[in-house]
């Protein structure tokens, strides 16, 4: 089964728009075009449904069931309860607030284990918990290829360690690491482990229950919705911190670490990622399936499409002694995150080929740490070129051209 691309594009209202015919979005890692059914619902409870939820008025209660909706749907894909999902303003709002949480359980002297591939929203929070007498190591990436080891992680381990957190895949390295072995670690030495997902979500929402992390975040606005955090908290861990709420929601799962309340439209239209998927699953198979198994399939049609056209563009960068990809060259173990190191600043490229009908990105990402321990100047930076599983294959040509023209 391969994915039907003229179907997918058909589903995002960017594709149509004059202003937007003849350019090609390859910045998709700094967030996605949103699908219609997400601008729909937004649209509709703006003008619908914009009043306090869960009053007993029609328009109220209409809200507040559309808003449990978006989180049992994204729950069920994601394969966990629906309590265990939770929204805030973003993924570095909810990192920051756990970041809170677990310094209030730990005591001085525990420890967590952050790496220096992950995008800062994963890693500055815990890192600032040393002012308040906890231990941070630092699980460090090879300096020549960006990949983390487990066995490095092996090392860090003991019994004070309370905490592992790391990226599914980095924004700029692009690897995809083996979070089930990585947790399956963690928990062995007693540790919990809090995923980043942001740069994975966006190519296929993973069955978290399955991979098995205690938390999972990832950003709704780069899973072509709106711009919501999206978090993951198992049961188990969620019940043992601390409650970061209202005290009058302490025995609510999913509203004990949202200390303020939700933008109630944006995750009442978070219920239109799920629609999406949804129409995905329905347009290329006839069988029907569980939400878990729906969102397993349609994600691996996502990622097949998107290896498929990966693979043309890491041969032609990598064919290129002018340039350093960062990360792996196989397009197998890889998100379509493509970040070049070249001898000009990236952000001056990215407007080069800006002329070529090109939309990517330059700079350090948020990813400073990763892309310093390679090697790389923070005053240079690096190229990034990120698609996603709606970009065709001329687009791909479009963007090769450019690059013979400016590399």
């Amino acid at each position: 089964m391969k994915l039907d691309i003229d179907f997918v594009r058909g589903q995002f209202p960017a594709f149509e728009t004059a202003s937007l015919q003849g350019q090609a979005f390859f910045e998709n890692a700094g967030g996605s075009y949103t699908c219609a059914p997400v601008i729909d619902r937004l649209t509709r409870f703006y003008h619908e449904r914009k009043v306090q939820p869960y009053a007993p008025y029609p328009a109220s209660r209409l809200g507040g069931a559309e808003m449990d909706e978006a989180r049992q749907r994204l729950a069920a894909i994601l394969g966990v309860e629906s309590d265990e999902l939770s929204f805030g303003p973003s993924t570095t709002q909810n990192a920051y607030v756990l970041a809170q949480a677990f310094a209030e359980m730990m005591a001085p002297g525990e420890a967590i284990v952050v790496t220096n591939q992950d995008h800062e929203a994963n890693s500055g929070p815990w890192r600032r918990l040393a002012a308040r007498g906890l231990d941070i190591r630092e699980w460090q990436v090879d300096p020549e290829t960006g990949h983390l080891n487990p066995e490095d992680l092996e090392d860090l381990l003991d019994d004070s360690v309370r905490l592992v957190c790391f990226p599914h895949c980095s924004n700029v390295v692009g690897e995809i690491n083996p979070v089930t072995e990585i947790t399956a670690l963690a928990h062995a030495a007693g540790a919990f482990t809090c995923v980043d997902g942001v740069s994975y979500a966006p190519h296929g929402l993973p069955d978290v229950g399955r991979l098995g992390p205690d938390i999972y975040l990832f950003s709704a606005y780069k899973t072509y919705g709106p711009h919501q955090g999206i978090m993951v908290m198992r049961r188990t861990l969620g019940n043992l911190l601390p409650n970061q709420g209202h005290h009058f929601n302490g025995d609510s799962l999913y509203k004990r670490f949202t200390p303020a309340g939700p933008d109630h439209a944006q995750v009442a239209a978070c219920a239109g990622m799920a629609d999406y998927i949804d129409a995905l699953y329905a347009h290329h198979f006839d069988q029907d399936a569980d939400p878990s198994a729906r969102g397993q399939a349609v994600h691996d049609l996502m990622r097949a499409h998107e290896k498929e056209l990966l693979a043309p563009l890491l041969e032609a960068v990598t064919s290129r002694n002018s340039v350093r990809l960062i990360g792996p060259a196989d397009a197998g173990n890889r998100a379509p995150t493509v970040a070049l190191a070249l001898n000009r600043p990236g952000e001056e490229v990215a407007a080069k080929l800006s002329s070529h009908g090109i939309m990517a990105g330059g700079g350090d990402f948020y990813a400073g740490r990763v892309l310093n321990a390679m090697g790389v100047d923070d005053g240079t930076g690096v190229l990034r070129l990120s698609f996603t599983h709606y970009t065709a294959p001329h687009e791909i040509d479009q963007l090769l051209g450019a690059l013979d023209a400016e590399l």
